[in-house]
């Protein structure tokens, strides 16, 4: 739902892939962004209204995405969707920071595109520090990019994660990704993204902050 910039490079990605792809929006002329080669279906309508859904094809959509200027209207498009028709993968994209956070808690996975844009900023401006990546919709884990500090370089991450009490999840090294094992030492350079529960969020940062040992 939403043809706009987002909303049309997501069906073409998606039917370059080789998906079938139906776009709705309110506005017809909406749908030259997809260009003369895209080959999905286009309705013209309400995104969250049954009929412009059944006619899109909702009943046999693997996935929904509700990327829409409005906030409202992409929350209740994803939950008509995922509660009404039953689709298992949906998102929205919201614009409020605190709805995004309230949306995410209640279930509906949401790309919170003000928060997102903030951190990738910041990470740019200030890249020390931990950033948030992803959280679970309970709010209980989260998935951050930390900057340990440089004494832990040339050391296991098994040492990192027993101090941090926390899970390496992956590393970027020289651009590319990599699933660190019990062997990886980590080099200078190497960005680390660690699973965090909130509830040892101090004694991880702790852990981060100061060089092992310490």
């Amino acid at each position: 739902m939403g043809c706009g910039r987002v909303g049309s490079s997501l069906a073409i990605e998606l039917e370059a892939a080789g998906h079938e792809v139906a776009v709705i929006d309110q506005a017809k002329e909406a749908f030259r962004r997809l260009g003369p080669d895209f080959k999905g279906r286009t309705v013209v309508g309400v995104g969250f209204d049954r009929d412009t859904l059944l006619e899109a094809g909702i009943e046999g959509a693997q996935a929904f995405a509700a990327v829409s200027n409005g906030d409202n209207s992409n929350i209740l498009a994803a939950r008509v969707a995922r509660e009404s028709f039953g689709v298992t993968n949906v998102v929205a994209r919201i614009y409020d920071p605190g709805r995004a956070e309230i949306y995410q808690r209640l279930g509906i996975p949401t790309v919170a595109t003000v928060i997102w844009a903030t951190d990738q900023i910041l990470r740019r401006l200030i890249p020390e520090g931990t950033r948030s990546e992803w959280r679970d919709a309970t709010g209980t884990v989260q998935l951050l990019e930390v900057h340990p500090h440089r004494d832990w370089y040339g050391r296991p991450l098994s040492e990192l994660e027993a101090a941090s009490e926390s899970r390496v999840a992956f590393l970027t090294r020289l651009g590319e990704g990599l699933t660190p094992d019990a062997q990886t030492v980590l080099q200078d350079g190497d960005l680390v993204h660690m699973m965090i529960e909130n509830a040892k969020m101090k004694t991880a940062e702790s852990a981060l902050s100061q060089g092992p040992g310490k």
